[in-house]
């Protein structure tokens, strides 16, 4: 049993859409060898916009001053050894809810305020057509690999791939285990 604990920010409106059922496999494979698993579903949240205020790197300051959803949030990040992001990619890039949290994010992962360094990051995607560029995917694969690098993050795994109809991702065996196989990565097996 790993004892570590993975964090999973699902970005989709849909609660039961094609990167939710990718991060419910990957969820699977991190209980398999004893993570502790928490999931946001960030589309029922009261997350507002960062609002650029340099009130998170005041001096006494103690992250984002903003009281809104994000704040728990905070406090799992902290606390989690690896960081998963799940989205769908909406037009060439990730969802605004993913955005979101990712500006936030700005309070927490900066200079010597930096809760995020040194953790593992998952990254699931999800994309209509068939092809990573053309859908947008690799613009989003590439946000993430810059704000990696940025916060002094690993990213350990990425899965992703087509489906277009909700639900369909159930069909596609291979990316599943692969789902589940970043899980068990993540959780430390």
């Amino acid at each position: 049993m790993s004892g570590r604990k993975v964090l999973i920010l699902l970005g989709s409106p849909r609660k039961a859409g094609n990167s939710a059922i990718l991060a419910g496999r990957l969820a699977e494979g991190a209980r398999s060898v004893g993570s502790e698993v928490d999931r946001f579903y960030l589309h029922d949240l009261d997350i507002n916009p960062c609002t650029a205020c340099e009130g998170c790197h005041r001096e006494g300051s103690r992250g984002c001053v903003v009281d809104d959803d994000m704040q728990p949030i905070y406090g799992k990040l902290a606390d989690a050894d690896s960081i998963v992001f799940a989205t769908p990619v909406y037009w060439f890039s990730v969802t605004a809810q993913i955005k979101t949290v990712i500006d936030r994010l700005y309070a927490v992962g900066v200079g010597d305020d930096n809760i995020l360094a040194g953790k593992n990051l998952g990254i699931l995607m999800v994309y209509a057509d068939s092809d990573p560029f053309t859908s947008g995917a690799v613009n989003a694969l590439r946000m993430f690999q810059d704000i990696s690098g940025y916060l002094g993050t690993e990213i350990v795994g990425m899965v992703y791939g087509t489906a277009a109809g909700a639900g369909q991702i159930e069909g596609n065996e291979q990316l599943l285990e692969d789902a589940f196989r970043l899980g068990v990565k993540l959780g430390g097996g």
